[in-house]
């Protein structure tokens, strides 16, 4: 049953304060929260959830997976939209995403299973997750966020120089970067850019991408255990998957979105009783009356091409097995 995010606070507050380990998951906005106690009965379960587990339980043979991407000319409409919120001065970066109707011969379950990724959540006959970007960990009294934003095919020729000299690209991570910093500011001291800019490999049914990412990290009360959805909830919705300014730009997401967004880009994480590790639910499938759609999308910037967004909003679309 999905809590409040009133409830919510509450019972996390009260989880970490008593050392309680739980697993969790929560909407873009923050506002539906679902928490399991460690300690819950199998039976009683309503998701599974792993983190840097990488053992596959099924063996994809015969792999189909098909995706419908909405047309380029319906893309533009979308992206025009944020363009011109950003020469209004409204937003200095917005992450614009779209629902692509896929077919595979894999159920949700199959899916998870076979998956390969950092964070992995499955909610039977709902949605299912496997992501390759951290929102926070906390460990002893630090926090640290690796904020992801840049991807590029990994076969094109000097991929990470391209990537990490593109120019749009510097200023949509430099935007989430500070915006992070920001964030963390809010919730713990000392935050500063410990690595900047660095690209790591993801492996997909498709091809190789390459993502860029940062390290930011901070130092948080003695007490942050008993506070811990205080902590949340100031840091949410993720920077990484919103934009800036953040109010603002959720506003024009709301408006320019097609969709609802719902638990795609929410949070999902574990409490071990000590330290706490949470994901950004990118990577996206979800069932509406027995149809797939994969959620996907980037950020846009005023150094933006739509054919590039559009492009790698496609790109996205895959299967990490």
């Amino acid at each position: 049953m999905d809590l409040t995010k009133t409830e919510a606070v509450a019972q996390l507050n009260l989880l970490g304060k008593e050392r309680h380990p739980f697993s969790f998951y929560c909407d873009f906005l923050a506002e539906k929260w679902c928490i399991e106690e460690a300690a819950t009965e199998p039976s009683q379960k309503t998701f599974q959830h792993k983190i840097g587990e990488y053992n596959s339980k099924c063996e994809v043979r015969n792999l189909t997976f098909c995706k419908t991407p909405l047309a380029f000319s319906d893309f533009q409409k979308s992206f025009e939209k944020v363009i011109k919120e950003i020469n209004l001065g409204n937003t200095f970066l917005t992450n614009l995403t779209f629902q692509t109707p896929i077919k595979t011969n894999l159920s949700l379950d199959e899916i998870y299973h076979s998956s390969r990724a950092k964070y992995q959540l499955l909610v039977p006959d709902r949605f299912v997750v496997f992501s390759p970007e951290t929102f926070v960990k906390i460990t002893g009294n630090k926090i640290y966020s690796y904020p992801m934003k840049g991807t590029i095919d990994a076969g094109i020729s000097n991929a990470a120089v391209v990537i990490l000299k593109d120019q749009k690209e510097i200023a949509e991570h430099v935007t989430i970067v500070d915006l992070i910093r920001n964030d963390l500011s809010r919730v713990a001291n000392d935050v500063n850019v410990s690595k900047f800019r660095y690209t790591e490999i993801v492996k997909t049914n498709q091809k190789h991408l390459l993502q860029v990412s940062s390290k930011i990290s901070g130092n948080l009360p003695f007490d942050w255990m008993q506070h811990l959805g205080d902590i949340l909830c100031q840091l949410l919705p993720a920077g990484s998957v919103s934009g800036a300014p953040k109010p603002e730009t959720i506003r024009i997401i709301r408006e320019v979105e097609s969709y609802s967004r719902d638990f795609y880009t929410g949070i999902c994480g574990h409490f071990d009783g000590r330290s706490l590790d949470t994901g950004v639910m990118i990577r996206f499938i979800k069932k509406v009356n027995n149809q797939l759609f994969f959620c996907s999308g980037g950020g846009i910037t005023s150094f933006s091409e739509a054919k590039k967004e559009y492009r790698e909003m496609v790109d996205k679309v895959y299967l990490a097995l």
